[in-house]
């Protein structure tokens, strides 16, 4: 990852450093940037020092705002964070309710036409990009009723757009394969069991059905955070959030090649330590996944 990120922005044409002062700037500081920053070095060199400059924590300076790398991440970082954590909470908590509440309405071809209605709507869902809806959300809450903040960040209201726009289609996703697991579980012959000896719903759907779902809905849970952590760019674009998603459009229009390498690295141990979360919790819930006899 770390050699893929690196070459590949060497890759994108054109000088970050002239890109960096603008065309009026004179070639001697030009010259004299590219020497403090290291870029007149061969690019092997320059992967060394980027490599060694890892091991002590050092990510490099900026190219446009001359401040390091690292301190500038960790100022955006928690606003990704905390926009990524947000959403992912609101798709789990929303999803398990629509779903098992679907699939037990649904269940032997009772109500189908809600069911259509319902796996219609998720469908959609599931389908519009995140930046489309986080579009239609600012033009209809924020502009047209003027009810939310169409942009900016800092107060619960500024998060409310971001967040739905982010979580609706992970929702509607993980709502589905939750309604999809519960129909199955639903017609398993020790629920049919539970049934007869007449069991209070709550007890039979949540105590019974519910944690033999818990497998699948933690696998698809790893999928959506993953997509949650990389769908950050979009929308923190179109909310014109202070995050890294952000940083790196922004750091890919200016050339600024030690930035898009601490942003890539950054989103590659986020995606790492969700994985990593989902296969603990998977471990923990469900004794009888394959994490946790290995």
């Amino acid at each position: 990852m770390l050699l893929a990120a690196f070459f590949l922005v060497h890759l994108v044409p054109g000088d970050p450093v002239r890109a960096a002062l603008g065309p009026t700037v004179s070639p001697e500081t030009v010259e004299a940037l590219r020497q403090q920053l290291g870029l007149d070095r061969p690019l092997g060199a320059q992967l060394g020092h980027y490599v060694t400059g890892l091991v002590t924590g050092d990510l490099g300076t900026s190219v446009t705002s001359q401040r390091p790398v690292a301190t500038i991440l960790l100022e955006r970082l928690p606003a990704t964070l905390t926009l990524a954590g947000l959403s992912f909470l609101l798709a789990a908590v929303g999803a398990f309710p629509v779903g098992v509440a679907t699939a037990v309405s649904a269940r032997g071809g009772r109500r189908r036409g809600l069911d259509l209605v319902v796996s219609g709507v998720l469908g959609v869902l599931v389908a519009v990009p995140g930046f489309l809806l986080a579009v239609l959300l600012v033009s209809v809450f924020g502009v047209t009723l003027g009810a939310l903040p169409p942009a900016g960040w800092g107060t619960p209201a500024h998060a409310v757009l971001p967040v739905v726009a982010l979580a609706a289609g992970p929702l509607a996703y993980l709502a589905r394969i939750v309604h999809v697991e519960m129909l199955r579980v639903l017609d398993e012959p020790y629920l049919t069991t539970a049934r007869s000896k007449r069991l209070p719903a709550a007890t039979l759907y949540l105590r019974h059905a519910l944690p033999n779902i818990v497998g699948a809905a933690l696998t698809a849970g790893g999928v959506v955070l993953v997509g949650l952590v990389a769908g950050t760019v979009l929308v923190e674009t179109v909310f014109v959030i202070p995050g890294i998603g952000s940083t790196i459009v922004s750091s890919i229009s200016a050339k600024d090649y030690p930035l898009i390498q601490g942003v890539v690295l950054v989103y590659a141990v986020l995606v790492l330590v969700a994985n990593l979360l989902v296969d603990l919790a998977l471990a923990v819930l469900d004794p009888r996944s394959t994490v946790a006899e290995a």
